[in-house]
């Protein structure tokens, strides 16, 4: 059961991403997605391009801030080529990467795994209440739009039912976690206890406000970064903030889906885009020049991390 458990993890999202892939690529042909790519003003696409490579220097020196306190001093080349590293076997396996970053930090730092593992889920904790911050930000300057679209699709009276169920269920579920001892709860019990730890053990160390400006800085050019690629293409030029906000959030989300994003990421910019009135064909077009070479950067950085990691190392111990 375990093993099929395992199989279907790697297995499901993987069919997922086939799927959509056919579909995305079904309601915009592969000769005018070429001719998007052709077009596209390769400049905003490798200023793009910067800005994550900025942003993943910044997470592997964010690292080195929650290595400290073990006692640990790290290479900040050894923790840029974890992440990228990562990224890339991520690809693979979903949620493998992590499990893989706190291995090469193990063998090439001596970092024990438990250790190197468990902040490497406090850095996630702080990525995901940064991405549940930029939601929120995102619904309350976007409140009266999204309040206004749905309210055309829906009755107001059904919207206000609707929200006092989720409300009656988020209560239920939350009394359901605090007294039940079901595997499911204690399982969300656990969960949620590692966020709080997580959580709290940012603010416990000594480097505090340099990470959470790392943080910010990191999650400032994921945005810059999509931000700027719209650019690439004429048809989006004089795109808004807003669209690009709500994109970038489901985006964001659609990642976690599919094997890093293939199929989901390009379906995930034309549903938010389109609530803005935008176009479909530019806007799955944009998705597929952003998914294509953000992933192309991490194939060749992944690829070359993993082959220069051991020759690195091995050069460092000889010195």
């Amino acid at each position: 059961m375990n093993r099929l458990k395992s199989i279907l993890k790697v297995v499901l999202p993987l069919l997922l991403g086939v799927v959509l892939v056919w579909y995305s690529l079904s309601q915009i042909s592969v000769s005018k997605l070429l001719q998007y790519f052709k077009d596209a003003d390769y400049f905003w696409i490798g200023l793009g391009v910067v800005f994550g490579i900025l942003s993943h220097i910044s997470r592997a020196y964010r690292w080195l801030f929650m290595a400290e306190p073990l006692g640990y001093k790290p290479k900040l080349a050894n923790s840029f080529m974890a992440v990228y590293s990562a990224y890339l076997i991520n690809f693979t396996i979903p949620r493998a990467g992590e499990i893989a970053r706190a291995s090469i930090l193990t063998n090439y730092e001596g970092i024990p795994f438990d250790k190197g593992f468990g902040t490497i889920v406090s850095e996630r904790v702080a990525d995901f209440m940064m991405l549940m911050l930029i939601v929120s930000l995102a619904f309350f300057l976007e409140f009266e739009f999204l309040y206004n679209f749905f309210a055309e699709k829906f009755n107001p009276s059904t919207l206000v039912i609707g929200f006092i169920v989720l409300l009656i269920i988020g209560v239920l579920a939350l009394l359901f976690i605090t007294k039940s001892k079901s595997k499911l709860a204690l399982k969300v019990k656990l969960f949620l206890s590692g966020l709080i730890e997580g959580a709290l053990s940012i603010f416990r160390m000594k480097k505090k406000w340099a990470f959470i400006a790392h943080t910010l800085f990191i999650w400032i050019m994921y945005i810059s970064m999509f931000y700027v690629t719209t650019f690439a293409l004429p048809q989006l030029e004089s795109i808004s903030f807003a669209p690009v906000l709500i994109g970038f959030i489901l985006a964001s989300f659609s990642i976690a889906a599919t094997n890093g994003g293939i199929g989901s990421f390009p379906e995930a910019v034309v549903i938010a885009f389109s609530l803005f009135g935008l176009l479909e064909e530019p806007s799955r077009a944009f998705g597929w020049i952003m998914w294509s070479t953000q992933t192309l950067i991490i194939v060749l950085l992944g690829g070359l991390s993993l082959v220069y990691l051991p020759i690195f190392n091995r050069k460092n111990k000889s010195v």
